[in-house]
């Protein structure tokens, strides 16, 4: 199943630098191998916005769940989901 997200991150001004840039790496490791496995399709910067549009295929809503519930930056994140169906008009027989 194909996800359209938008995640949003707003870490506290308060956060301590160090915690911050913990949280940054362990998350970027984390969606390298979502993105190696195939689950991450896709990630898109917004500008000007700390957040992103992804592109997630995964096997059901909770296994999506599970997965964006585990990233380290979710406690900070406000994320919007929307279910994706092939397009009967795509010229892409698998959409990638």
């Amino acid at each position: 199943m194909l996800f359209h997200i938008r995640m949003d991150v707003n870490l506290p001004s308060t956060m301590p630098p160090e915690q911050s840039a913990q949280l940054k790496a362990d998350e970027k490791a984390m969606f390298q191998g979502l993105q190696a496995s195939g689950k991450w399709r896709h990630i898109w910067r917004i500008a000007g916005h700390y957040a992103n549009i992804s592109v997630f295929d995964v096997a059901s809503v909770e296994e999506l769940h599970a997965t964006l519930s585990a990233l380290p930056l979710f406690p900070y994140m406000t994320i919007a989901i929307a279910p994706l169906c092939r397009h009967p008009s795509s010229l892409h027989e698998d959409d990638r």
